[in-house]
């Protein structure tokens, strides 16, 4: 019964990593930009040579060469996708409030390097940087956009353009990547890159625009993701009762075999 008991352990591995997700997700409905993650399955069934044969019989009494087909569950995670599809648009009439219509990405700079966001709630810093809730300076085409002291308004046109009381004092840079399922969650709603990723300028080639005073809201669906956590505790139950099971079996057989006769 040890193949019953294994079954069950890897089954309720996998479902607390999906567990995990699900809380993730719905932990994050209110984050500006966040995208949902959800897992994707490989087959689990341990195949063996002779499930693969089927031998010809002479009649229906001859004994069958092979021994009956056998399959063994073995559960896996084959991968975790990020959805990044656009969210809601939500107005706030903030002025520092930019949600992103389209693909594409923010670059952010921190201690740790240059990560990418797609958050669209952002502040004025004590020196007037604009940067994301974490205080992480917005990059644009020349660095840090800085907002001048005494500056009364602050208008972003749709190509990414700052103003500051009618004068340009920077462009936003929104990129994006040929394949986003490549990058990498890091914590606060940030994206790390790998060396050999083609950063493209999105907002430059008119392939999206940015819309002031409003937020994007995370794409999780809470009714779906709630579901899923049912579904979840549901199958967690169940596999703990095949482990439960064959560990009864087991100590039955060891009790039963060990009996003096």
């Amino acid at each position: 019964m040890q193949n019953s008991l294994y079954t069950g352990l890897f089954a309720s591995l996998t479902t607390e990593h999906r567990m995990a997700m699900i809380s993730n997700n719905l932990a994050n409905v209110n984050t500006a930009g966040y995208k949902a993650d959800a897992l994707a399955f490989k087959d689990t069934m341990l195949h063996f040579a002779h499930d693969f044969i089927r031998e010809p019989l002479e009649n229906l009494r001859s004994e069958p060469l092979f021994p009956e087909e056998c399959l063994r569950a073995r559960t896996r995670i084959a991968t975790k996708k990020t959805d990044f599809s656009q969210g809601s648009m939500q107005f706030t009439g903030n002025q520092l409030d930019i949600a992103i219509v389209g693909e594409g990405f923010y670059r952010v700079q921190t201690p740790q390097g240059e990560y990418l966001t797609r958050s669209s709630a952002f502040t004025k810093g004590p020196n007037g940087t604009i940067m994301t809730k974490q205080g992480y300076p917005l990059q644009g085409t020349g660095g840090n956009i800085v907002i001048p002291p005494g500056t009364s308004n602050v208008h972003i046109s749709s190509d990414g353009a700052v103003y500051a009381d009618g004068n340009q004092i920077g462009q936003i840079a929104v990129v994006t990547v040929e394949d986003p399922q490549l990058l990498r969650k890091v914590g606060n709603n940030l994206y790390a890159t790998t060396e050999d990723m083609d950063l493209q300028n999105t907002l430059a080639a008119r392939q999206t625009m940015v819309s002031q005073g409003y937020t994007e809201a995370a794409n999780v669906n809470v009714v779906t993701e709630m579901v899923n956590m049912i579904e979840v505790q549901r199958m967690f139950e169940a596999q703990q009762k095949v482990m439960s099971t064959a560990n009864d079996v087991d100590r039955q057989v060891i009790t039963t075999v060990g009996k003096a006769r």
